[in-house]
């Protein structure tokens, strides 16, 4: 049996984890794919005063320090670590000067973010906008983020800006680079992967503040010494390091017949294609172009997710002063009677930190409808609008994509909810797969054993290993079930 390990920091939204993947061949030859996880930490943003205001930041110093942990522990219990590999979520930036962080970065959900669509949007329209980055309009986009650093004087200080997993990385091998998945995602790179000099110069912007850009595959260095308690002798690898690039990589689909969802915190419904789409079509259906892995593209639409959930949870175990359960609550949710009506779940009430169970409440007293009486309503509501919002979304990717859509595929958390799973399948009329529950590790991975050889081939082979080691669960519509039963 010939394998190696290669470690995925996969640093989420709202959670990070290490996982170690131990990839390579058996003694018959067959694959081997195997994932453990290391270490979980969360990941909750801090407010701070800034003068004027208590600002939204990211710890990325506190993330870092739970990674160098989890990277010392896999050193220590793997046989044959060879490589590390970042990905995180998109947007968020480390501003630096002389190799040294300035100040936290700034969360993307923090208040600000209106102010920099006001600033860009006072030399750039929206749509001339779109036609450059091939982005979906999205308030907090690093090119708002960046507007409004450059209006404060954050910028002039400043000689280099990281994204989070280049952050990351640097801390590691002390190479600057922004790697292309996750670049792609911040308004400033035209839809031909260059940076828009144009855009930056109307801005104000240096060009300067922006390394180079790497693909993912490509060996950044070794881990410096001292870094990491045990100095392990292992290389760093640029992966997909935007955390939906990483999971697109992994999703076990034929991309000509199948959309995908990758659902945690954001639900990304999209569909892969060769090249970037863009086109008014594209642009009023809020779809965005984002770099993938091995120069594909990802069509896909931002739903607001798992988060709708996840902060109401937060919400009634704040209320409740212990902790709720959110499985009992949607095994309970799934004998309730779906609500007479959805709300919509991309409304941007729901974006940012607070009691989301009001907010939806006032969604619906607002329009005059009923409101979920219980908190097990509350969640099958949830649910379903969640629902609702993805199967519109994988049909407009299907048809912006031009392929003819057979199945969806959900990556992520949310392949673990059953219930999500399942209404979707009946609201879309499609077959659901489910799995893998960590395609973001997976992809972070796969790319890395392929660079150091321990696998081989496109991401067809990819995926095709995803699916034999990981198959998916089956979720059929309804209608589908009914038949079967006569």
């Amino acid at each position: 049996m010939s394998t190696a390990q290669v470690a995925a920091v996969d640093l989420g939204a709202t959670s990070g984890r290490v996982v170690v993947g131990t990839v390579g061949s058996d003694t018959a030859g067959r694959d081997v794919l195997r994932l453990d996880v290391v270490t979980r930490f969360p990941n909750e943003p801090c407010r701070l005063w800034n003068g004027s205001r208590a600002a939204l930041h990211t710890d990325v110093p506190g993330l870092f320090g739970h990674v160098r942990r989890g990277l010392a522990d896999a050193a220590r219990d793997a046989d044959n670590l060879v490589s590390v590999g970042v990905d995180s979520w998109a947007v968020d930036y480390g501003l630096m000067r002389g190799g040294r962080l300035v100040g936290l970065p700034h969360h993307y959900r923090d208040e600000r973010s209106q102010r920099g669509v006001e600033l860009v949007e006072s030399v750039v329209d929206r749509a001339e906008l779109f036609a450059r980055n091939g982005l979906q309009f999205l308030p907090f986009t690093t090119v708002y983020q960046l507007a409004v650093d450059r209006d404060d004087g954050l910028l002039e200080p400043a000689d280099r800006v990281l994204l989070v997993p280049d952050l990351v990385s640097y801390w590691l091998t002390g190479r600057e680079v922004a790697e292309r998945t996750n670049a792609s995602t911040t308004g400033i790179f035209g839809t031909d992967g260059v940076l828009d000099d144009v855009l930056l110069d109307l801005l104000g912007i240096e060009r300067s503040l922006f390394p180079d850009v790497v693909d993912p595959g490509e060996v950044l260095g070794p881990i410096l010494p001292g870094v990491v308690d045990g100095d392990p002798s292992v290389s760093v690898t640029a992966v997909g390091s935007h955390d939906t690039a990483s999971a697109v990589a992994a999703v076990p689909m034929d991309p000509d017949s199948a959309v995908y969802i990758s659902c945690g915190t954001w639900g990304l419904v999209g569909a892969e294609t060769s090249s970037p789409v863009v086109n008014s079509r594209v642009r009023d259906a809020g779809f965005t172009n984002e770099a993938g892995v091995d120069g594909r593209n990802r069509l896909l639409h931002n739903v607001m997710g798992l988060w709708l959930l996840s902060e109401s949870v937060r919400e009634w175990s704040r209320a409740d002063g212990a902790a709720v359960d959110l499985p009992e609550m949607l095994a309970a949710a799934a004998h309730c009677p779906a609500p007479t009506h959805v709300f919509d779940a991309e409304d941007p009430m729901f974006l940012p930190r607070g009691d989301m169970p009001t907010r939806i409440a006032a969604w619906y007293s607002d329009r005059g409808l009923a409101v979920p009486s219980s908190r097990v309503e509350m969640v099958r509501a949830i649910v379903e609008s969640l629902a609702v919002a993805f199967s519109a979304a994988v049909y407009d990717a299907a048809e912006l994509a031009g392929i003819d859509v057979r199945r969806i595929h959900v990556v992520g958390g949310g392949a673990q909810n059953s219930l999500l799973c399942r209404i979707l399948a009946d609201r879309s009329g499609l077959d659901v797969l489910a799995g893998p529950v960590e395609a973001t590790a997976l992809g972070n991975v796969l790319v890395q054993a392929r660079t150091h050889g321990l696998i081989s081939g496109d991401l067809t082979r990819l995926r095709h290993t995803v699916a034999t080691t990981f198959p998916p669960v089956r979720h059929e519509p309804a209608s589908s079930r009914r038949a079967a039963s006569l």
